[in-house]
């Protein structure tokens, strides 16, 4: 399973098209999510269920405090090795993710100013049913 982790002030134009073309199983708060649910407690769930971590870094990403929350538990998957983090780009510079966290924009990522949403979920359903 893959955790999704975006904003969702980019949700119409990146994450739900991401999510729904990949094909994947994918942990993605909307189904997760019900009323009354600890959002908290389901985000580390899902975080804990996931062998890897689909991020949109976009600048809503980097202002809001749920989707900080979700990359620092995937950074800490991914540097025990238990967790492939896989960064995509949304309406941001490499300059600003390099603000944003050095370290993140060390990984290879996609952008969506040079791919598009079909060839970047073609790419990360190949890499994770491993096709």
């Amino acid at each position: 399973m893959a955790l999704f982790s975006f904003s969702t002030g980019r949700r119409s134009d990146c994450g739900q098209g991401l999510s729904c073309k990949a094909g994947l199983k994918v942990w993605y708060d909307e189904f997760e999510l019900h009323i009354g649910d600890s959002l908290r407690r389901k985000i580390d769930q899902g975080l804990a269920k996931s062998r890897f971590g689909i991020v949109v870094i976009s600048p809503d990403f980097i202002r809001k405090g749920w989707t900080n929350y979700e990359l620092d538990g995937l950074i800490t998957r991914a540097v025990t090795g238990d967790q492939i983090l896989l960064p995509i780009w949304h309406h941001i510079s490499k300059k600003e993710v390099i603000e944003f966290s050095p370290s993140l924009a060390d990984k290879l990522a996609r952008n969506t100013a040079t791919d598009t949403v079909e060839d970047i979920a073609s790419e990360i359903s190949q890499m994770i049913l491993g096709v």
